[in-house]
């Protein structure tokens, strides 16, 4: 629907956008088509003629499903469904479809069936259109009312199932994520738009084996790995389902609990395919999904990817204007792995203190804890204690007192 309000080339770039998630959920694309006007159409969203035209090309073609990029309500869809003859679904329920094709875990298939259900249930009343509905007063239900009312309680009782299940998953996550943080290494999420190299960068830097492919949302439950830097320093390293434009908000509802390794992040990396024409919009739509889960302002370091595809450095270093804090990278080839690397553990260097130690050799406990927990920078057992510097979580500090022989602060 290209509205007043919208650009040609955002509607046209978005259009291209459910084409690929179509493609994504096993669809073959006849075509498309778009209307022009002020508001949406109350009946059928584009309007009767327009539905007319778009039902004969439907019936030429043998067309078995219409999807729209915009949400319809459930009359505006159950219209269009009378006058196409056909299956009508709008961007929402498309990205819900594809989310239940692609959850793996428990968590992930409870969070798309919570998402599902939410959608599903001001949209029950087209399942019974067939039956009698008679209006309402004692004795006067009519059969499609009754098992309407029926549905809807199951509908009902299960989205309270789902929810009370999915808080429990959310307690076992921050138990989880407690576990791991009483190493106190610093967490990184890796966040971005769908299909901008996220888990290929991941795979890159930790030796997962995430699923990689060249498809929207290959990626649902979030993974998390340790990274060792060069300069000794571990840092946890989580992969996250991507995020697009018009991302349904019951999505990012059902989500919160995968989402929060995003909010509890030390640091955000977050990963842009520069090769996409509409880099810079993606990026918005980013940010704007960051703002939804209440992580705007988080330390971030935006990581400018695919530069593999561009023959000159031309249109990559006009983004590292833009972006003078960014890091350029090939996650396909591992260019400007080196480079990013270093920003990753100078961004994260704040919350540690760097600090000289010296511990008895008999104490191999104390020192096996130290490189547990700390970057350890440089180490000597020559002398008759072992001596090192190492970067500490501020916390920690007090653990290593009777050992420290100078305190720096932070680096």
């Amino acid at each position: 629907m290209e509205l007043k309000a919208r650009a040609s080339w955002e509607v046209r770039d978005s259009l291209d956008e459910l084409a690929q998630l179509a493609a994504t959920a096993g669809a073959t694309i006849v075509g498309d088509g778009m209307q022009k006007l002020e508001v949406p159409h109350t009946a059928t969203f584009i309007g009767t003629g327009k539905a007319d035209e778009f039902a004969r090309q439907c019936r030429s073609a043998n067309i078995d499903t219409v999807i729209f990029d915009d949400e319809l309500s459930p009359a505006q869809a159950r219209n269009l469904e009378r006058i196409f003859d056909c299956k009508v679904i709008d961007r929402t329920s498309l990205i819900l479809d594809i989310f239940a094709q692609r959850a793996l875990t428990r968590e992930g298939k409870l969070q798309v069936e919570l998402a599902l259900l939410r959608h599903l249930l001001p949209r029950l009343t087209r399942f019974w259109g067939h039956l009698s509905r008679q209006k309402g007063g004692i004795g006067m239900r009519g059969e499609g009312e009754t098992q309407l009312e029926t549905d809807r309680r199951r509908v009902q009782e299960r989205i309270h199932t789902i929810t009370e299940e999915l808080r429990q998953v959310q307690q076992q996550r921050s138990t989880q994520r407690s576990g791991r943080r009483r190493c106190h290494w610093p967490l990184a999420s890796i966040v971005g738009y769908t299909n901008a190299g996220k888990s290929t960068l991941f795979n890159a830097l930790t030796g997962a084996l995430v699923l990689v492919e060249d498809k929207l949302f290959a990626t649902l439950d979030p993974t998390t790995r340790r990274l060792r830097l060069e300069t000794n320093q571990n840092v946890l390293l989580s992969d996250t389902v991507g995020f697009i434009r018009k991302l349904p908000h019951r999505l990012v509802e059902a989500f919160k609990a995968t989402l929060e390794e995003v909010v509890q992040a030390d640091l955000l990396l977050h990963v842009v395919d520069i090769s996409h024409p509409q880099a810079a919009e993606q990026i918005q739509a980013v940010n704007q999904v960051l703002g939804e889960i209440g992580a705007t302002g988080k330390p971030t370091l935006m990581i400018l990817n695919k530069i593999d595809r561009f023959q000159n450095g031309n249109m990559v270093g006009q983004y590292l204007e833009r972006y003078p804090h960014a890091v350029a990278v090939s996650a396909k080839t591992g260019a400007g792995f080196s480079t990013l690397l270093d920003e990753l553990g100078t961004a994260l260097r704040p919350v540690r203190r760097f600090v000289e130690l010296a511990i008895p050799h008999e104490a191999a406990a104390i020192m096996a804890r130290l490189h547990a927990v700390a970057q350890v920078v440089e180490s000597d057992y020559s002398g008759p204690v072992a001596s090192f510097k190492a970067r500490i979580p501020p916390r920690m500090l007090e653990e290593f007192l009777p050992y420290l022989v100078r305190d720096h602060g932070a680096p």
